[in-house]
């Protein structure tokens, strides 16, 4: 039996299942980590190796390049933070130097660079959300709140708060220069409960508005001025997790378009403007990743699926424009390169691979 491959490049080298991918912002490569306590830099056109990233003594679930490119995060169960540094007189960007580890929460379950700067923020199991600045390796801040992992997290894309949400359905508000919260949603909030607690966040690009997912299926819009529910958005399954939420830059002015993917295989767009879902897309298993395109292809979004499969969509349309194969486990994530001409995965079969979302 052949199976049917339609990416353009691979870097096999994890040979167990591969947690983290992401791109770097401006030149051909990719950041991998995986259940092999490793983490690699390699070019995704080629397929080359340029670096092991060694170090961790569990396995490597985020990989993360900061905005400037200059340098490159490993997040792992160990809960150490992994810091490399491109040397700056390799304008081809394939030499790294180790610069330091940071130590943070029992473990590491998200990172995230700071949108404008070399800040990194962590969420943990442990319920603690840490904060560092870089190059120093200096911790600016831990904060505590939370009672339970926090799954999910994100500066506001403006870069002035952070939002965070825990396994306990607890949605907090972070001005990064505090230790006590801006304010606070919990599961008490009759409007805001999210049963089995808060798996995604998405935020929209002015930073006023929060599109959080749920354990179960549920859905709400939050403000993020006043810390109130604006509303729900029902369409996905009862009983199956948000996996992604992303904003989408086209189509209705104000509130704008998001997309939402679940473990019931479904994306919803929805139009925040009148909280009508507008089109539903469909993979035959979980929503791992959403990726929407850069302008001037703001309209589509590519898709990560357990379904093995990795689909790029016109989401205006609601038609698919491409669909890829070539894994043989589920796609775990995914991330955009070249501007969007390329998507890169890694899955639980242990391969990379990279594939091109043009049809």
């Amino acid at each position: 039996m052949v199976l049917e491959d339609t990416s353009i490049q691979q870097f096999p080298f994890h040979r167990q299942p591969v947690y983290a991918i992401s791109v770097h912002p401006t030149l051909p490569l990719a950041a991998s980590g995986g259940e092999d306590e490793l983490g690699y830099v390699w070019d995704i056109t080629t397929g080359e190796q340029i670096l092991k990233l060694t170090g961790h003594t569990d396995s490597v679930t985020n990989t993360a390049f900061s905005v400037d490119g200059t340098l490159l995060a490993t997040g792992g169960m160990d809960g150490k933070a992994r810091i490399w540094r491109r040397v700056a007189k390799d304008e081809s960007g394939r030499t790294w130097e180790f610069l330091t580890e940071l130590l943070g929460p029992d473990e590491i379950m998200w990172l995230q660079w700071h949108p404008k700067g070399n800040v990194l923020l962590a969420g943990g199991n442990d319920a603690t959300l840490w904060l560092w600045q870089l190059p120093s390796g200096n911790t600016m801040q831990v904060f505590a709140g939370h009672d339970s992992p926090i799954h999910a997290g994100s500066f506001t894309p403006d870069g002035k708060r952070i939002l965070t949400g825990d396994e306990s359905g607890n949605l907090f508000f972070w001005d990064p220069r505090e230790t006590t919260p801006v304010w606070k949603l919990s599961a008490s909030d009759g409007r805001f409960a999210l049963e089995g607690g808060i798996t995604s966040i998405g935020i929209n690009p002015s930073s006023t508005l929060a599109v959080v997912g749920g354990a179960t299926g549920g859905i709400r819009v939050v403000n993020l001025a006043k810390g109130s529910v604006v509303g729900a958005l029902e369409g996905h399954e009862e009983g199956e997790s948000i996996e992604a939420i992303k904003f989408l830059e086209f189509g209705a002015a104000g509130a704008g378009m998001v997309a939402t993917g679940g473990t019931d295989g479904k994306i919803c767009v929805w139009d925040l403007s009148n909280m009508n879902l507008r089109t539903t897309l469909q993979h035959s298993d979980a929503i791992t990743t959403l990726l929407p395109h850069p302008a001037p292809s703001a309209h589509v979004i590519t898709s990560a699926s357990a379904d093995r499969t990795v689909k790029t969509w016109d989401a205006r349309a609601g038609k698919l424009l491409k669909d890829n194969v070539g894994h043989q486990g589920p796609v775990f994530r995914a991330a955009l390169g070249m501007d969007g001409s390329v998507v890169t995965t890694g899955s639980e079969d242990g391969v990379c691979l990279v594939f091109s979302t043009s049809a």
